[in-house]
């Protein structure tokens, strides 16, 4: 198995392409250790000092590390785990485990108004293909009042350009085909 790395906008994190779906849909990040539970392949990756954050994509793997620690020597471990993970045949998701993350298309377009489906399209076709570019993503939070609420994840939470992005490209792409859009914020 031949694993590709690629960095990312965050220095602190880095980009692994299995070569083959990881999540295939859905999205899954696990923050600290207490969350890893999971998902095999992020509780192992979690056992290696200094990860900080993992990100399972549709298909790569996003790995944030402690800031004390360098790629040099966080990368032959990880790329490791994550080969180990794949010949092992155990699943990505533990079973039992519900994602909650979002996953494209999602949400009752009964229930959501024509602004909010335009923003969701724009997210799903546009935007996310692009963020997962860069090892992340990002999710529709709410709509109200003109102003967009959207999370970010994997390398673009905690990102030096991740406000840039979002002001600089999301806000104005959705306030070019969305004009009731006012603002577009990150969630806390």
């Amino acid at each position: 198995m031949f694993i590709q790395t690629e960095e990312t906008p965050n220095p602190a994190t880095m980009k692994f392409l299995p070569g083959r779906d990881v999540m295939g849909q859905g999205t899954l990040e696990v923050v600290s250790e207490d969350g890893a539970s999971q998902s095999p392949l992020a509780h192992s990756l979690f056992g290696i000092e200094g990860v900080r954050g993992v990100f399972l994509g549709k298909d790569f793997i996003t790995v944030t590390k402690d800031e004390a620690k360098n790629w040099a020597t966080m990368k032959p471990p990880v790329l490791t785990a994550i080969m180990e993970h794949f010949s092992s045949g155990k699943p990505m998701i533990a079973a039992g485990e519900t994602i909650l993350g979002e996953v494209a298309g999602d949400g009752d377009p009964l229930n959501e108004g024509p602004v909010v489906a335009k923003i969701r399209d724009l997210l799903d076709h546009k935007i996310r293909p692009a963020v997962a570019q860069d090892g992340g993503d990002i999710t529709f939070e709410s709509y109200e009042d003109g102003i967009v609420t959207l999370n970010l994840k994997g390398s673009c939470a905690g990102c030096p350009s991740s406000a840039m992005t979002l002001k600089a490209g999301v806000e104005s792409m959705l306030r070019h085909h969305i004009p009731e859009i006012r603002e577009v914020r990150q969630s806390r």
